[in-house]
This record gives C-alpha cells, sequence and structure tokens, in this order.
C-alpha cells in the first residue's frame, strides 16, 4: 500500500529529478509545472512538514497550522488558489496544460469539500504524537540526505514552542478543538481510534528520540524532554475532554463516508462495488481451490483445501533477523530478472531498498507499504519498501507477531505490490522519466496507485514459484473482501466480528493482521481499501480494451510503460491517453 495522511510518513509525490540529473522536461510540463506553483504555496504554508517530504526544502523547519481558525484560514487559501488557476485555465491553448489546470482546480475543490465536510459534522481532534513524530521522520527516515538533518532540531523547536514567537503544538491542536467543543452535534473521534493513539504515544516518543540518536543529531535534549511533558499532558486533557466526546460508533455520517470514497477515486455507487467484489471473492475461491491441490502435492500434503495448505506454507517461518536478508538477497534480484526477462515493464536506473519497519512506523502503519523518496530536486535518494513485522495496535499495548509476511510464499507476491513492478517502481520510474506536479501530486488518487501494484501482482505471478502463486491469489481474495467489508461495515450492513471473521476463516490471516484491516476499514482510512480491487478492474478492462483494439500488435511492455508514463492519472483520463494516444501510435508502427 501506499500510505498518506497529514504530514504523511509515505508522502506520495513523484515531481521529477533535480535539473542536473535529468533531461530537460518537455516545455508544456514546464509550463504546468510553473502554474503548479499556485498549489504548492498553499501546501507549504498549512502542510510543510508534506511540502518538505515532496522535497520543498524551504519548508523543512516549519510546522503545520493546526490553531484555531486553521481550517478557515486554509479554506480562504485554496478558494484563492482555485480563482487563480481558473483563471489561467481560461488563457491556456495547450490541451495538456490545460487538462493539468483542470486537475488541480478538481484538487483545489476536494479539499474544500473535506474542510466543509469536517466543519459540518466532526470535532477536530489532532494526533499530535503521531504527527510530530512523521513530521520528525520526513527529515530523517534512511532516504533522506544528512545535508536536511539540521533542519529537524528547528522543527522539533517549533512543535514544542521552544522558539521565540511559537506555542506548542499541543496547545494549538487542544485549543483549536476547544474553540468548538460546545458545539454538541459535532462528532467526536472513534473511542477505539484514541485508545490506540494514547496507547501509542510513548512509542512516538521514542520514536523521535531514536531518529535523533541514530542520525547523531545534537541540540535538541531540551525540546525532547519538552515534547515528552507536553504529550504527557496532552494525553491526560483527551482522557479527561475527548473520551467523554468520544462516539461507540464507528461509522461516521453517510456523506463523510461517500467523500472518503470519491477522496480514494472510487466513481461508482458503494452497492455496486459491493456486488462486483462479492462476484471476484466467489471466483478467487475457486481459483484458490483449483490451485491449492497442485501444491499440496508438491509438497506431499493430503489435506488439498486452500486453508490447509496455505496455513501450512506459514508453518515455514523465518526468524524475524532473517526476513530482511531473504527479501533483499534472494527475492528482489530473482523478481527484476524476471521483469527483465518477460519484458514486464522498464526497470529504474536505481537499485531497490526494501527495511524492517522500526516500533514507532509500524503504530503509524502497521501493513506494508512503501515510502517514496523526496522528489523534487532529488539526488539519488531512493524509494522504500517497509515491512512492518507486528501490530501494536493491541489492548495491552504490546505488539504482535504477524505469521503473513515472514514465510517465504508470502515474499514474492508483496515485492512485487510494494517493490518492483508495483509502488516503487512507479515512482521510481516517474522519478527518472519527470512527470508534471499537477499528474504527480495533485491528480493522485489509491485508485490508481493500488490498482497498478495489484495488476503488478497479477502480472508476474506465472513465472513465481507455485507456492507464491498461491499467496498472490490469496492476496487478490483480500482485496475482494476489503472491496466489500470495508463498504458494508461503514453502511451499517456487516458487523466488525463478521469482518474478523471473513479475514481469518476465509483470507487466512493472521488475529493481529486481521485486526490491522478491520481497524483500517473502520477507523484509520475508511474507504481507501476499496481502491485496490477497484483500481485493479480498471485497469484490467483498460488493458482489455486495448488488447481487442490492437490485437497482434499489442506490446505489453509498450503498453505498462505508457501506464507508468502517465503519472497518477484517474482510471477515466487514464483510459482517455490510452485511447487517443497510445493505441494509434502503436497502430501506426
Amino acid at each position: 500500500m501506499l500510505r498518506f495522511r497529514f504530514a504523511c510518513l509515505v508522502i506520495v509525490s513523484a515531481l521529477g529529478l533535480a535539473p542536473s540529473t535529468r533531461a530537460s522536461a518537455p516545455a508544456w510540463v514546464e509550463k504546468s509545472n510553473t502554474d503548479a506553483r499556485v498549489m504548492l504555496d498553499v501546501m507549504g504554508r498549512f502542510s510543510p512538514e508534506q511540502a518538505s517530504g515532496y522535497g520543498l526544502r524551504q519548508y523543512d523547519s516549519a510546522v503545520s497550522d493546526v490553531g484555531p481558525g486553521s481550517a478557515e484560514r486554509l479554506r480562504v487559501a485554496l478558494v484563492g488558489a482555485r480563482v487563480e488557476l481558473q483563471r489561467r485555465l481560461a488563457g491556456e491553448t495547450d490541451p495538456l496544460v490545460r487538462q493539468d489546470l483542470q486537475i488541480m482546480i478538481d484538487a483545489a475543490q476536494l479539499q474544500l469539500d473535506e474542510i466543509d465536510l469536517d466543519r459540518k459534522y466532526l470535532l477536530p481532534f489532532v494526533e499530535v504524537g503521531r504527527n510530530i513524530f512523521q513530521g520528525e521522520f520526513v527529515l530523517l527516515n534512511p532516504g533522506v540526505g544528512v545535508d536536511r538533518h539540521a533542519a529537524a532540531v528547528d522543527r522539533l523547536r517549533r512543535y514544542t514552542g521552544l522558539i521565540p514567537g511559537t506555542k506548542p503544538f499541543t496547545d494549538l491542536a487542544r485549543a483549536q478543538c476547544e474553540e468548538v467543543l460546545g458545539n454538541a452535534k459535532l462528532l467526536g473521534p472513534y473511542r477505539g481510534e484514541i485508545e490506540q493513539e494514547l496507547a501509542n504515544t510513548g512509542r512516538y516518543v521514542q520514536g523521535v528520540r531514536d531518529l535523533f540518536t541514530k542520525n547523531h543529531l545534537t541540540g535538541a535534549d531540551d525540546a525532547l524532554s519538552a515534547l515528552q511533558r507536553q504529550l504527557a499532558d496532552y494525553d491526560a486533557w483527551v482522557r479527561q475532554t475527548i473520551l467523554p466526546r468520544a462516539r461507540k460508533d464507528f461509522r461516521m455520517p453517510e456523506p463523510v463516508y461517500a467523500f472518503e470514497l470519491r477522496q480514494v477515486g472510487i466513481d461508482l455507487p458503494p452497492e455496486q462495488l459491493i456486488a462486483r467484489a462479492e462476484l471476484e471473492y466467489s471466483e478467487v475461491l475457486a481459483e484458490l481451490q483449483t490451485l491449492a491441490p497442485l501444491v499440496a502435492k508438491e509438497h506431499g500434503w493430503t489435506d488439498t483445501d486452500y486453508r490447509s495448505v496455505l496455513r501450512r506454507l506459514k508453518q515455514d517461518q523465518m526468524r524475524p533477523t532473517t526476513v530482511e536478508a531473504y527479501y533483499r538477497g534472494l527475492v528482489i534480484p530473482r523478481m527484476e530478472a524476471l521483469i527483465r526477462t518477460h519484458h514486464v515493464v522498464t526497470l529504474p536506473g536505481r537499485p531497490m531498498a526494501m527495511r524492517i519497519a522500526s516500533d514507532a512506523e509500524s503504530a503509524v502503519e502497521p501493513a506494508p507499504h512503501m515510502q517514496p523518496p523526496p522528489l523534487i530536486d532529488n539526488h539519488g535518494e531512493r524509494g522504500t519498501f517497509v515491512l512492518p513485522l507486528g501490530n501494536p495496535a493491541t489492548t495491552g499495548g504490546n505488539s504482535e507477531a504477524y505469521d503473513d509476511f515472514s514465510f517465504p510464499a508470502a515474499a514474492w507476491t508483496l515485492v512485487a505490490h510494494e517493490g518492483r513492478p508495483g509502488h516503487e517502481l512507479q515512482f521510481d520510474r516517474m522519478v527518472e522519466d519527470g512527470v508534471s506536479y499537477a499528474r504527480a501530486i495533485y491528480a493522485f488518487n489509491s485508485v490508481n496507485v493500488e490498482g497498478w501494484a495489484l495488476y503488478c501482482e497479477t502480472e508476474m505471478k506465472p513465472y513465481e514459484p507455485l507456492d507464491a502463486q498461491l499467496v498472490v491469489l490469496q492476496y487478490r481474495l483480500l482485496r475482494a473482501v476489503r472491496a466489500f467489508t470495508d463498504p458494508m461495515l461503514n453502511l451499517g450492513q456487516m458487523t466488525r466480528a463478521r469482518a474478523h471473521d471473513l479475514l481469518v476463516n476465509d483470507v487466512c490471516l493472521s488475529e493481529p493482521f486481521a485486526r490491522e484491516e478491520v481497524d483500517r476499514f473502520t477507523f484509520r482510512m475508511p474507504g481507501q481499501a476499496t481502491s485496490y480491487f477497484y483500481g485493479f478492474t480498471r485497469l484490467m478492462e483498460l488493458r482489455a480494451a486495448t488488447q481487442v483494439a490492437l490485437g497482434a500488435k499489442f506490446d505489453r511492455l509498450a503498453f505498462n510503460n505508457f501506464i507508468v508514463e502517465q503519472g497518477l492519472l484517474p482510471p477515466d483520463l487514464l483510459a482517455d491517453a490510452v485511447r487517443k494516444t497510445f493505441i494509434p501510435a502503436q497502430l501506426a508502427k
């Protein structure tokens, strides 16, 4: 998965390499990128952690505006940006620049709609510990150059109010909430989410300390001590003030959930999505049961039910200290060789990176994910496939180990999805090829990104060991279950217990991973989990239509490269590009 939210740990971006390391962009891209500065300026003013994550270094020491009135200030800035972009659109003649301008106008409107919905329905609540860790991680993760590390000290001093003229982030977040606390119509956050955040505060504090220690940063002892005190005080306020307002029902108002689906790129009613996903569920179950006996025969096992076979494969667990070496030393190079041999897609010029997640990272994102590098003014920083080995979100606050990612057969599909030819390749290729800011940032939608990665799992399946092919189908089943479980939970058509049973009994997930998934559907990222299945089906439909149109002239390598070169366009715009550009060019050969 590719993770994104305020001060994101996993920054969604792809803006091209520094001028010294890539060819000059086409004139229309340069024009579009100039226009994009209108929106980037708003990001830098209100979410500088995100902006510095994209590589805009001038914001490296700044912190987000979360104080009283911040939503209204952001709204005014976005309206101004939208007006300016509309003015430029009226005078623009280049069709590609016009398309990019419309993408950014739509992105501004999406943010405005989110502000208005939040203001109407939800009590503003900032997960301060999480966001401060993420804001520091943006500058101190292993993919960032040493020359940017010093700004992390200044940023932490701003978070803690130790720089003259600044106030502690905790005080600002608290004041923002208290400003509207008397409005009884606003829904408080879900109780389970608050309890998880309270349990994770110590992890975030220790995570920031570890980042400073590993990067040999000094001069921050007073800020680190202040951070610990301020977060303890904030947590006490949360227990006293927010917990009594917390809702016991995870479900949000239907307009808010509908927006969550729209934001990730779902453009059909939930009922249709559920019906499509349930059909996929039944079809993949049949495929699993067809392949499982072949895997059982290969191992000499008598029980051929796919559940039994998957659980037997899971028994071959690697030691935690050997997992990374297996992925990096065996599966990643073999996957790259298969990509080249079978002409799947052009590989990036830079090597792929992979590492095990820290405890604090796992608290922020307890599922496998890809962390792109800072991609404006990139000097060789690489995207990284990050693998958590456990779920910290337990009642007692102790991490529970997964058995889902640490057996050999699972490594193949995870590398294909998070690494190559999936997320890591998609983003690193955009770095090397150069993509307009609009198509890389403001066109972003999970349907494109997760759909590409799931498509890549299927692309590589025929070339993988039989055990790994069964896991590919297991994860196809997971994506189908996600796509009907998420909306059914949020529309009151399914219970958490039933969702858990489906994940454990049918998909064969471990207990802690199943818990992570249900948390994801209900409060961590409602709606996002539907994007995998829907994006995959849209991309498969587009490929099928292209094959029908081109016949013997269809070239898989050319098609896949073209898809990557379009950036992160939503399905309709991507299909339009294939019909109007790719197919005519291939027919003309």
